[in-house]
């Protein structure tokens, strides 16, 4: 717990870079896993919604001490950034956001891409070692590179998966007891879903005073259920539900795009889940009831956006473990493994293109020093974090 809470402020630059944290943390440091059950883990989380990093960090905690562990340490994973970022829907609403400043910030991008690289090159030692897993490393880099959709993770997992399928690799022991399933996340994930929408309706035809806070938990907790590919997607879901939508019915926006856009934006600079962008745009949502309400709003769309991946996480992994014993499984796992190093290259990339538009030799020159300093080093990657935000403070 103690390690996840200091790796929960210093897990900057998304899900790709926070694998590479992970990498250093649990597996080089801690060893409470091994490289290949990490990418076996981050692999598994791509194939459902939610935030993919969140879950892995969770299934790590979950093999080591079972869902109260697992339960633990998702709270303090994602306690930082959700409460950064209902703070800052605060500073929004009432106060100038010119004043917000975010020189310290200015080389996290960089030093994210480090990361990012980072973990492609370590997870390359274990699962590239033949021409086919090249070739499907090199094919999950194109598709993720030119693709810019959240549907080509499940896409290229599944495809990866089945051309694997024509290898000849022996089947494990089975598991001499199978793992129980325990069916009553999937009926809470049901119902849940059903209730939070009855409420929305009702909410909304019958015109509550403050409504609007079932209609809040309702959207999110909705996009927590379908959301694929990360926070990226979160963005354009949240510009429709609470922007364009209420404008299409002549109704003014629940939330101004341009405060979306500076949330989104605040994100990018702050530890921990993109998903934290929830707790602040529930908060603008409901500012104009009050600090108390806003509160709420905050409070309601992160437990709304966070539970129905985290109902489904603990469903589908019993039965993901029992079902990894088939050869059929077995043997995707392993074009699975080569198809997510080629996904993490590609994110290396993307996000380098976005930090350096223009080209800056600085930024590259970050790149190098964080993959060194992660690569050749023993450093902990909490220091080079915070050595990198001292610098960028003291520099602007």
């Amino acid at each position: 717990m103690k390690a996840v809470f200091i790796y929960s402020f210093t897990a900057f630059g998304g899900p790709q870079a926070h694998i590479g944290m992970m990498s250093k943390t649990f597996v080089q440091q801690r060893k409470d896993i091994t490289m290949d059950e990490l990418m076996e883990l981050n692999a598994f989380c791509q194939m459902l919604p939610g935030p993919s990093s969140t879950q892995t960090v969770t299934l790590i905690a979950l093999k080591r001490g079972g869902i109260p562990l697992a339960v633990i340490t998702l709270l303090l994973w994602i306690l930082p950034a959700v409460l950064l970022m209902g703070a800052f829907s605060f500073i929004v609403a009432y106060f100038d956001t010119k004043a917000i400043q975010s020189n310290v910030f200015a080389y996290v991008k960089p030093m994210s891409v480090g990361f990012v690289c980072y973990a492609a090159a370590k997870m390359m030692q274990t699962s590239i070692n033949h021409i086919a897993t090249w070739c499907i490393m090199a094919g999950g880099l194109l598709a993720t590179f030119f693709i810019r959709s959240p549907w080509v993770f499940p896409g290229v997992l599944v495809l990866a998966g089945m051309i694997s399928n024509f290898s000849n690799r022996r089947i494990p022991d089975p598991l001499v007891k199978p793992k129980p399933i325990n069916w009553i996340n999937l009926w809470l994930f049901g119902a849940i879903f059903i209730i939070a929408g009855i409420l929305s309706y009702m909410a909304k035809a019958g015109h509550w005073k403050y409504g609007l806070i079932f209609n809040i938990f309702e959207n999110f907790y909705r996009f927590g259920a379908i959301v694929f590919g990360g926070g990226q997607a979160l963005l354009p879901m949240m510009l429709i539900q609470f922007v364009y939508q209420p404008q299409h019915h002549h109704l003014a926006p629940l939330i101004s795009s341009q405060d979306l856009l500076t949330g989104y934006g605040i994100v990018q600079a702050v530890p921990g889940p993109v998903f934290s962008v929830c707790s602040f745009a529930g908060g603008m949502v409901m500012s104009k009831f009050g600090a108390f309400w806003q509160l709420l709003g905050c409070l309601s769309s992160t437990i709304a956006v966070f539970l129905p991946s985290t109902l489904l996480l603990f469903f589908f992994y019993p039965i993901y473990e029992n079902l990894k014993h088939h050869v059929i499984i077995f043997r995707a796992l392993e074009g699975i493994n080569a198809a997510v190093v080629g996904i993490i290259w590609a994110s290396g990339l993307i996000l380098f293109q976005s930090v350096s538009d223009p080209f800056e030799w600085s930024n590259l020159i970050v790149v190098i020093i964080t993959f060194s300093l992660l690569y050749y080093t023993k450093i902990p990657s909490p220091l080079i974090v915070i050595a990198w935000l001292l610098l960028g403070w003291s520099l602007h």
